[in-house]
């Protein structure tokens, strides 16, 4: 009974997916809004248990990296996410988009912590999606070495492109020009000292394909060179997502594939590296791999689990004091929430110098559970929903705190938040952050259209939670979890 009303609340929801109004509003485009209000989502894929995924989507997706930046000239951390602007509710009625979730159409942007007087600013548009529901548009974040905060608008498909936009002011939130529009989904730029932009991204071409392209300034680009297209003899199709790190001139992803083009078969771990801006692309070792890979056992393989009919979700990249990579990954049976497709592990795989090694940190009941991974210090830390509730087989729940001394063995040592009303998920890692702003996700219930608040957390694990509704132009976040 319970699953089936879960199902009910959901079906009774407007189709919040890529629905644009009949009418165009005028943009809201750096203008700023009255508080952070992360966007709520539902794919609209229903099984018995709930929707493949939904809920407070506003730091969606894992491949949208990176959300946040700290910048130790300003002692600022910059963030991006998906809001909404409930006030505009009435203007987007009117524009003929009716129910509860009028006024909760997609605005990509982005705010700012001072960690020298613990205060965030109001949220700057970036970009307003002007009807488009989908987080799947969500922004991504660039800091280059003037300053200048570069903020990545993801597209989807071919129908919507991406945009980038950079600050008027180098540290500053408070205007963004347009540099350029381009094709690309899951925005991944990494910002390379001396010489720009390596911008990892994917193209729909039928399927999820990877690409990346290369700018010295912003505004120009190099063309597209793919990265990874593999496909079986007997397939039609293939595809992939990534999850990306960077540290200095080398940077790294971590791959899966889609047999035929499934998503929801989604399995393999592979990897690839570049440590020249793109010239070249290799294996753990430095060893050369050719571009685009094509093949399910192509070199960059890494670890193989379709013949264990296992699906894969990457979650997150991290590097040892050596610069050896590990990446955070979900495995499990099936793609729909429930009881009947088991458990779901999280587990850590590491280069340790010579061969990959992979250990189980935790486990939790949902493919979307997601979460971050460091390593700082010789000390290994996971962050992420591991606890079932309050919404079991929803995507997140509550967090809690791994930590590990090598990667090996697992601890909890922390739980983050309790007793909350809604499902945590989504805990994104600050590049370069320091405390009390290490990582921010957002609530939600997943089981019905709620409201989303937003929160950032320390290495202790001590929360705080954004202003959902601000009357200054910098406002004090309130120390503690929201329980209503």
């Amino acid at each position: 009974m319970h699953s089936k009303k879960i199902i009910l609340n959901l079906l009774l929801l407007p189709l919040l997916t890529t629905t644009v109004f009949s009418q165009t509003l005028p943009s809201l485009n750096n203008t700023k809004i009255n508080g952070y209000k992360g966007i709520w989502f539902t794919l609209g894929q229903f099984s018995e248990y709930g929707d493949k995924y939904s809920g407070g989507l506003g730091t969606y997706t894992a491949k949208h990296i990176p959300l946040a930046i700290y910048a130790p000239k300003a002692q600022k951390t910059f963030f991006v996410y998906g809001g909404i602007a409930e006030d505009r509710k009435s203007d987007s009625e009117k524009a003929g988009r009716k129910g509860k979730a009028a006024g909760d159409y997609l605005l990509c942007m982005v705010g700012s912590y001072d960690h020298k007087t613990g205060k965030v600013s109001k949220p700057t548009v970036v970009h307003d999606k002007n009807g488009v529901f989908d987080p799947h548009d969500n922004p991504s974040l660039a800091l280059d070495d003037q300053g200048f905060v570069w903020v990545f608008v993801s597209g989807r498909g071919r129908s919507r492109p991406g945009y980038m936009y950079k600050s008027s002011q180098p540290y500053s939130i408070e205007k963004f020009d347009l540099m350029a529009t381009r094709e690309a989904t899951y925005p991944q730029p990494k910002f390379v000292e001396g010489q720009g932009f390596l911008h990892l991204f994917t193209k729909y071409m039928g399927t999820r394909l990877l690409y990346f392209s290369t700018s010295k300034d912003g505004k120009e680009w190099t063309k597209d060179v793919q990265l990874a297209a593999i496909k079986r003899p007997e397939d039609k199709n293939g595809g992939h997502y990534q999850i990306s790190n960077q540290l200095g001139s080398k940077i790294v992803f971590f791959f899966n594939w889609h047999p035929n083009g499934n998503v929801d078969q989604r399995t393999n771990i592979y990897y690839l590296q570049t440590t020249d801006f793109g010239k070249t692309w290799t294996k753990v070792d430095g060893s050369p791999v050719s571009i685009p890979v094509t093949k399910v056992d192509d070199p960059a393989l890494v670890k193989e689990f379709f013949s264990g009919g296992k699906n894969v979700y990457i979650k997150d990249v991290a590097f040892d004091k050596n610069g050896n990579p590990a990446a955070l990954y979900v495995t499990g049976t099936g793609f729909q929430p429930g009881p009947k497709n088991g458990i779901k592990e999280w587990r850590v795989i590491y280069w340790n110098g010579k061969t990959w090694e992979d250990h189980l940190v935790a486990t939790s009941d949902h493919n979307y559970d997601t979460g971050s991974l460091w390593i700082e210090n010789g000390k290994w830390t996971v962050i992420g929903p591991t606890i079932n509730a309050p919404q079991n087989y929803g995507g997140g729940g509550e967090i809690q705190i791994w930590e590990s001394n090598d990667g090996r063995k697992w601890k909890m040592t922390k739980q983050v938040t309790k007793n909350s009303p809604r499902n945590h998920n989504y805990v994104r890692r600050v590049k370069d952050g320091i405390d009390p702003f290490k990582y921010f996700w957002c609530d939600g219930n997943p089981n019905q259209h709620s409201k989303s608040y937003m929160y950032f957390g320390n290495s202790k694990g001590a929360v705080w939670q954004l202003p959902y509704e601000m009357k200054n132009d910098q406002e004090s976040p309130a120390k503690g979890q929201r329980k209503n």
